[in-house]
C-alpha cells in the first residue's frame, strides 16, 4: 500500500569560499540542524561574489523539501 504524503518546501542560500558543491552542502547541513526528514535538495541558482576582480565566494540557492508532519 502506497501512502499519500505532503511535503514542505523552503529555500536557503548556502555560501562557501571554496565551491558551489560546498555551498550546497552548507545549506543542507544548516537545514538538517532544525528540520527532520529532509528529502530532496534542488539547486535553483548559482552565482559568485567578486571583489577586486577575483571570486571570493560561491553561492547556491537551494530548494529543500521535507515531509510535512500534521
Amino acid at each position: 500500500c502506497v501512502m499519500d504524503s505532503v511535503y514542505n518546501v523552503i529555500e536557503l542560500i548556502g555560501t562557501s569560499d571554496h565551491s558551489w558543491e560546498r555551498a550546497t552542502a552548507n545549506a543542507v547541513a544548516e537545514a538538517a540542524k532544525t528540520l527532520r526528514d529532509l528529502r530532496v535538495a534542488e539547486v535553483t541558482e548559482q552565482d559568485v561574489v567578486i571583489e577586486e576582480g577575483e571570486v571570493v565566494a560561491f553561492r547556491c540557492k537551494v530548494r529543500l523539501s521535507f515531509k510535512h508532519e500534521g
